[in-house]
């Protein structure tokens, strides 16, 4: 890797930086009260060539991959739009935009694409089932072929911008678990229109984020052409992983780039706010624990960087992905956590934020994958037996 300073990537994290302090604290804030999604802010991701970071220029993209990626999500995160740095640009700019790219048809390439540079296309991606959770192989919507077409049923859970997205990467099984060899078997994957009339969308009440609805979905006898498959039937699960890493990548970044935020927040607190005759970040029972927990998100953010260095070589990057989330994530709520700390009893407020950024991170502890379950992954890794 090279640590020199690189002209495109500073371009990225100025434009970033500008747009974040457009759309800040205040912004979310309001947007987070309301439960109203952030258009303004998504035009303004289009503008300034997010939405098509990962997209080939010839279909008015910018050609670049997840390094540049990460950094605009980490950018975007730490100075000032939280969780919603990295929460606007994963599923569409990232993972519906990665898996067209490399496993759609010219067609669909030529179909979706553009759109989704432009921002004018927004994706949800329905891989989460209420009675499968983590284990995606477990999935019991199905996929049924007749003639032309094929028949989709089953419900979804937790799908993000479902509500108001105009397309889902839907995946299904085609063939049931118990009639194939490998468990990987089967797994097929649908692009589907989301105003269908067989297909119904439920916003479950939640805890933070709610500049976005995440719903359950149900799926009822929707048809779709043989076309809309995306990569071979049967063969969805490598696309279905080559668009995971890089979520993982994206909450790497949201969780350095939220603790990052709480960290600077409580840096200009801890220096304007007195007591005893002396700021309290004076103090190192202030200051040392908001330190050593920012100097894990370093090191953490280091190991992200890898593993989307790896990804855009075209080489396997699960390990790094899962260390990297799974160190991102512990170390930015340690972060945000002791930043609240240092706030006082004013860190419950709302007009400070932290407690809304507390709120955000703590969700990436629980997805796009749980914590055991990366660890999980590292702990087979390093030689341990598989133990689920």
């Amino acid at each position: 890797m090279d640590f020199s300073a690189d002209t495109t990537h500073g371009l990225i994290e100025s434009t970033a930086t500008a747009v974040a302090e457009e759309f800040g604290p205040t912004y979310w804030r309001e947007k987070e009260a309301k439960g109203e999604f952030a258009q303004e802010f998504w035009d303004e991701l289009a503008a300034a060539d997010f939405h098509g970071l990962l997209i080939p220029d010839e279909y008015g993209g910018a050609a670049m991959g997840m390094q540049e990626m990460g950094l605009a999500m980490e950018t975007l995160c730490a100075e000032g739009c939280g969780m919603a740095g990295t929460w606007y640009l994963v599923l569409t700019a990232g993972m519906a935009a990665l898996g067209i790219r490399d496993y759609g048809t010219d067609e669909q390439k030529e179909t979706y694409l553009p759109d989704i540079a432009a921002g004018d296309r927004n994706f949800s991606i329905g891989i989460t089932e209420a009675k499968a959770g983590t284990n995606t192989l477990n999935i019991k919507t199905r996929a049924e072929k007749d003639g032309d077409e094929y028949v989709l049923n089953g419900e979804k859970a937790w799908i993000t911008f479902s509500d108001i997205a105009d397309n889902m990467i839907l995946v299904t099984r085609t063939t049931p678990r118990s009639d194939v060899d490998r468990p990987t078997d089967g797994i097929s994957l649908f692009i589907i229109d989301m105003d269908d009339s067989g297909i119904e969308t439920s916003p479950i009440p939640k805890h933070g984020i709610n500049y976005s609805k995440s719903c359950e979905v149900f799926i009822d006898d929707v048809r779709v052409p043989a076309e809309n498959l995306l990569g071979a039937e049967g063969g969805g699960w490598k696309p279905l992983v080559h668009m995971i890493n890089p979520e993982r990548i994206g909450f790497a970044a949201a969780g350095t780039g939220i603790g990052e935020l709480a960290a600077s927040t409580a840096i200009e607190y801890a220096n304007d706010r007195e007591v005893f005759d002396a700021p309290i970040g004076a103090h190192q029972g202030v200051s040392f624990p908001i330190t050593k927990a920012y100097a894990r998100m370093e090191t953490a953010r280091l190991m992200r960087e890898k593993a989307a260095w790896l990804f855009d070589q075209g080489e396997d990057c699960a390990y790094e992905t899962n260390v990297a989330k799974a160190t991102a994530v512990e170390a930015g709520i340690e972060t945000v956590r002791q930043s609240m700390q240092a706030f006082g009893g004013w860190g419950y407020a709302r007009e400070y934020d932290i407690e809304r950024w507390w709120r955000e991170i703590n969700l990436t502890r629980l997805a796009p994958v749980t914590q055991q379950m990366a660890y999980n992954h590292i702990s087979q890794q390093i030689g341990f037996p598989k133990s689920y």
